[in-house]
């Protein structure tokens, strides 16, 4: 099973999403700081994009979300 159709993946990246709404951050904000196309970031929310555990942490860093706290987050599903 391909990883970006399994639940647990869809969870974690709506918490991300999530995390970015609540810190005010558009999805333009976020592809600038990470010099990516929104779309990119569009993609990756919408689960059509698999992140990898790099830019997954290069994420948490732009939205200023603790890397090891929102893996901790993502352990209790």
């Amino acid at each position: 099973m391909k990883t970006i159709y399994n639940e647990s993946y869809r969870k974690s990246i709506a918490l991300l999403k999530s995390k970015r709404i609540e810190k005010g951050i558009t999805q333009v904000q976020l592809a600038e700081k990470l010099q990516v196309s929104q779309a990119v970031i569009s993609k990756i929310e919408t689960c059509e994009r698999r992140l990898d555990i790099i830019e997954l942490r290069e994420i948490c860093k732009a939205i200023n979300v603790q890397f090891i706290s929102y893996i901790s987050e993502i352990e209790n599903f």
